[in-house]
């Protein structure tokens, strides 16, 4: 095999690595040959490079000038010269002068090759930032390739050159990867390096459970059902409010899907994280009292100057507008961007407040009553004995609970706790629109 043609080897198998087109690799290996010339010739050199890939042949032809007097011999020969290879030149015309692959020597074929892996590089950069810029929020999925201080690497199956990676505060840590394992996640953003642009994915941000949504909701993909807020905090609990541009379909309904099926798939990959769906208002006051599902809000007062919500509870939802450890009021805060406070009806009458304001506002007058736990269908006499001796009375005394939360009472094992999660599931799957979300996320 000659020289060019081991060159056009290597370089073809560079190319389908890298995966360049016949054209891109040409035009690669013309501007190489060329930083190769001008390296041996001058910087002014002029060549003329023909590639024939079916023949394996580089043909290289320097291109002179011919000109009485020379000034410039990279790309300028006198007219005697040229009458040495062919009598009929005059001054003005230009010569061809071939050039033997072979007369590169090691260190010229080098220079090509530096060259060329230079340009594959910059392409590289280019096509990963025009292929990703615009794909920040979208899924994105490859398998662990090393595992490095708590940082894991990740190779995208459908873009094997891109450096991507999940930084320690991007992982949900209750779950482990193993390298080798498969892996999805959400782009998160592109960062520039001097090395070229990396991919930061996330599988802690809010942006992976509405990525998540976006596969299972077909309404997402159409344009009709988007998700306008999301707040989350990883491994625990998501809410995510949504709305739809089509008035015939209820966005939180396409959400939840059929028995929970399209909730329950991003619960799965989520290890069991909670999700709370509400619809999104442009009302600060409305959207706060949505946003505090499943607690039943009597009535909500804004401060737009401040941002400020105060928000009054009857005494029985109270504990659950504020969740285990602030969490529910905290995301609902997140979740509007206002500041919630929140207040019992009595302690709001305590402040001065007006007494009929405890009174339903329509949206709510088709809300399910609290039940005491005897009338639930399903538990047992001895299970209701065992929550009722924890002070849990009613149904929206446990509904946000936690199967860990039950195994904590004495007289529940595990098999108990599973069924009286599995009931709640079902209780709160037909219950109001918040609640379909939430019930439909527990387990």
């Amino acid at each position: 095999m000659s020289g060019s043609a081991e060159i056009l080897a290597a370089f073809r198998e560079l190319a389908n690595s890298k995966q360049l087109d016949r054209t891109e690799l040409h035009g690669l290996l013309q501007d190489g040959i060329h930083a190769a010339l001008a390296k041996k010739h001058g910087p002014t050199v002029q060549a003329e490079v023909t590639i024939d890939e079916a023949k394996g042949a580089i043909k290289i032809a320097l291109l002179k000038t011919v000109v009485e007097e020379v000034t410039d011999p990279a790309r300028e020969v006198t007219v005697e010269e040229a009458r040495y290879e062919d009598e009929a030149f005059e001054v003005g015309d230009v010569m061809e002068v071939p050039v033997d692959f072979q007369e590169f020597g090691r260190s010229a074929v080098q220079a090509a090759k530096q060259r060329i892996v230079q340009r594959v590089r910059e392409g590289e950069r280019t096509r990963i930032r025009d292929e990703f810029t615009d794909k920040v929020g979208e899924l994105l999925s490859g398998e662990v390739q090393q595992i490095e201080r708590g940082k894991l690497v990740v190779m995208l199956n459908k873009f094997r050159e891109a450096e991507a990676i999940m930084p320690y505060r991007e992982q949900n840590h209750r779950e482990h990867y193993q390298q080798g394992e498969p892996i999805r996640a959400v782009l998160k953003r592109v960062e520039e390096t001097p090395k070229g642009p990396r991919l930061i994915l996330s599988r802690a941000d809010a942006l992976f459970v509405q990525a998540l949504f976006k596969l299972e909701v077909p309404e997402m993909q159409q344009g009709i059902v988007e998700v306008r807020a999301a707040a989350r905090e990883v491994g625990s609990r998501t809410k995510i409010a949504v709305f739809s541009r089509d008035d015939a379909i209820d966005p939180v309904g396409a959400c939840v899907g059929i028995k929970g099926s399209r909730v329950q798939a991003v619960v799965n990959e989520l290890g069991g994280e909670r999700i709370d769906i509400v619809p999104w208002s442009g009302d600060p006051e409305r959207f706060a009292k949505l946003a505090l599902a499943p607690a039943k809000v009597a009535r909500v007062f804004s401060d737009a100057a401040a941002k400020a919500i105060q928000a009054v509870v009857d005494e029985d939802q109270l504990s659950l507008a504020i969740g285990r450890n602030g969490q529910n009021v905290r995301l609902a805060s997140e979740l509007t961007g206002w500041k919630i406070d929140l207040y019992s009806s009595r302690e709001w009458m305590e402040r001065g407040g007006d007494g009929n304001i405890f009174a339903p506002l329509p949206e709510e007058a088709d809300a399910a009553a609290d039940v005491p736990l005897s009338d639930i269908r399903g538990l047992e006499v001895a299970t209701v004995a065992v929550l009722e001796n924890a002070g849990f009375k009613t149904l929206n005394d446990i509904i946000d609970l936690e199967r860990e939360d039950f195994l904590k009472l004495p007289g529940i094992a595990p098999a108990e706790a599973d069924r009286i999660i599995a009931i709640l599931d079902e209780l709160t799957d037909d219950d109001g629109t918040a609640a379909a979300g939430e019930g439909a996320g527990e387990g």
